[in-house]
């Protein structure tokens, strides 16, 4: 019987040269599993000039479903500098009153409102807001957590309806909003990154046997050393951790 691997022994080594130095780097969402992992990553690592976390809980709350609250975060942001790193690191499976659909009957016009919401609309706003904040000059790279699941090409299971369509839909936003950016801002990035599987994480309690489960500190030095390699002509891709394309 297989069994899911075990995390690494030793994280990943991280380099963030590619970026100009004296920036700042923003996490969205980061007090979930692979946020606060971003944010102590970069902490770390110590490349940017300051790095923020934001979230519901953080003293001026950041909250996908209040556009208000959008809009003030990425102003703070801006604030403290030139924002060379913006990692999107929000994202709704389940909790106690929705769980993820394994039969069309179980679908509700309530769960996949709720779903489009936090995983597609929220976003949507954040990168109204934030990407005419990024500086026109030098690399710069907003990085949305989307998920293999997503991709409608790499679907053979079923299942899972609200979360695979908002996060299908956050694909399609990402891409066509890198679209307009690159006309205005050639030297700006736009990313869906796979962070692959996670624990403790939103997919961890149905992760299958087989999977490589990951520390979320190595998920989050492995997702930014995809960000380090990522050039402007890879604006609006989809990879996975490891670097790896996946199919829309």
């Amino acid at each position: 019987m297989m069994t899911a691997t075990r995390y690494p022994m030793s994280e990943p080594e991280l380099h963030l040269s590619s970026f100009p130095p004296a920036g700042i780097a923003v996490v969205f969402g980061a007090t979930g599993g692979v946020g606060s992992a971003l944010v102590q990553v970069l902490e770390k690592a110590g490349h940017f000039s300051s790095v923020l976390g934001l979230s519901r809980s953080t003293s001026e709350p950041f909250d996908l479903l209040d556009e208000g609250s959008i809009a003030a975060a990425c102003t703070r942001a801006a604030g403290a500098g030139e924002i060379r790193l913006a990692i999107d690191a929000t994202g709704f499976l389940h909790d106690d009153r929705q769980k993820p659909e394994k039969m069309l009957r179980e679908i509700t016009a309530e769960n996949l409102s709720r779903s489009f919401a936090l995983n597609a609309i929220g976003p949507a706003l954040l990168m109204k807001h934030l990407l005419p904040l990024l500086p026109r000059a030098g690399k710069s790279v907003f990085a949305t957590l989307s998920a293999r699941v997503g991709s409608i090409g790499d679907n053979r299971l079923g299942g899972w309806y609200a979360y695979r369509a908002s996060k299908a839909a956050l694909n399609q936003l990402l891409v066509t909003a890198s679209i307009e950016l690159r006309r205005k801002n050639p030297s700006a990035i736009c990313l869906a990154l796979h962070p692959g599987t996670v624990a403790p994480d939103l997919s961890a309690p149905f992760s299958k046997d087989g999977l490589e489960l990951q520390s979320p500190v190595t998920a989050a030095t492995r997702l930014l050393n995809v960000i380090e390699m990522a050039k402007a002509a890879q604006t609006g891709h989809f990879l996975d951790h490891h670097g790896h394309a996946i199919p829309w």
